[in-house]
C-alpha cells in the first residue's frame, strides 16, 4: 500500500531498502558492508512488526466488527539523517554506535481511529511473548508543550534469518488520525524559514491552540461512538428479552 506524504516527513521513504541500495555515508564506508547488513535488518523487523499489527487489526475486526487500523505507514531513517543524529549526540559515527544509541532507525506508524483503539492496540502488541518492550511514552496523557500528541513504544522484535534469530530495535508511533493530521502540519509549517523569534512563537502558540481543539474533538469522537455503541447493545438486550417473553 503507498500513500502521499509530505516530502519532508522523515516518513516517506520506502520501508523496503535492500543491501546494494543503501547510500552509504562517507565517514563508515569502511564499514560498508556491515553497515547494509545493519539496515537490512531494520528493514526486515519493519516487515515483522507491519504483519504482526495486520494480524492485531484483523483480530480487532471481528472481536468489534470494525478496523480500529486505518493505516500503517513505515521507514527506515536515511543513512544521511543517522550520520546527523550521531554527529548531534557528539557520539561515534560507527555502525555499533548506530545500533546502541538510536532507537529510531526503524519506524512504524499506525493511525487508528479512536482513541481507545490506540491503547487497544499497544497493549496486545505488548503482551506478544516474543516481543520486548524497552521504553514507553504517552504523549497522549502527558502532551508535549507544543501540544503534539501520540503514543509511542520502543521495541525490539525478533527476526529470524537463514542461521539465527536477532532481535532488532523499532519505534512504534500509535496516534488517531486527527493527531496525525495536526503532526503533519506541525512538521511542514516547521520547514517555513524566514521567521523571527516574535513570529515563531506565534506561530507555535497558535499550534497548540489548534492541538487543544483536536484533542477535544478526538474525545467527543469517542464518546459519540460510545453512544452509539450502547444504543445498539440495549436494542439487542429488548430483542432477546422480547424473545424471552414469546417463549
Amino acid at each position: 500500500m503507498s500513500f502521499n506524504q509530505n516530502p519532508n516527513s522523515e516518513l516517506n521513504q520506502s520501508v523496503v531498502i535492500g543491501p546494494r541500495e543503501v547510500e552509504v555515508p562517507e565517514s563508515l564506508i569502511g564499514e560498508a558492508i556491515e553497515f547494509r547488513n545493519e539496515m537490512m535488518k531494520y528493514s526486515c523487523a519493519i516487515r515483522e512488526l507491519k504483519t504482526k499489527l495486520e494480524v492485531l487489526n484483523d483480530e480487532l475486526s471481528v472481536r468489534n466488527q470494525r478496523n480500529p487500523i486505518e493505516m500503517i505507514r513505515s521507514r527506515v531513517k536515511k543513512p544521511q539523517s543517522i550520520f546527523e543524529k550521531l554527529k548531534r549526540r557528539g557520539l561515534p559515527v560507527t555502525v555499533e554506535s548506530m545500533r546502541e544509541n538510536l532507537d529510531d532507525i526503524a519506524g512504524v506508524r499506525v493511525i487508528c481511529s479512536f482513541i481507545d483503539d490506540i491503547y487497544d492496540v499497544s497493549r496486545m502488541l505488548a503482551r506478544q511473548d516474543d516481543i520486548r518492550v524497552i521504553a514507553i511514552k504517552d504523549y497522549i496523557r502527558s502532551p508535549k508543550v507544543n501540544g503534539y500528541r501520540s503514543y509511542h513504544m520502543i521495541l525490539e522484535v525478533p527476526v529470524f534469518f537463514s542461521n539465527c534469530k536477532q532481535y532488532i530495535r523499532a519505534e512504534v508511533q500509535i496516534r488517531t488520525i486527527a493527531m496525525d493530521f495536526w503532526a503533519s502540519l506541525d512538521h511542514q509549517l516547521k520547514y517555513k524559514k524566514e521567521m523571527t523569534e516574535e513570529e515563531a512563537a506565534e506561530i507555535g502558540e497558535d499550534l497548540r491552540r489548534c492541538a487543544e481543539v483536536i484533542a477535544g474533538t478526538d474525545w467527543k469522537m469517542l464518546e459519540i461512538r460510545r453512544k452509539i455503541e450502547d444504543r445498539e447493545q440495549m436494542k439487542e438486550y429488548d430483542i432477546n428479552k422480547g424473545r424471552e417473553k414469546v417463549v
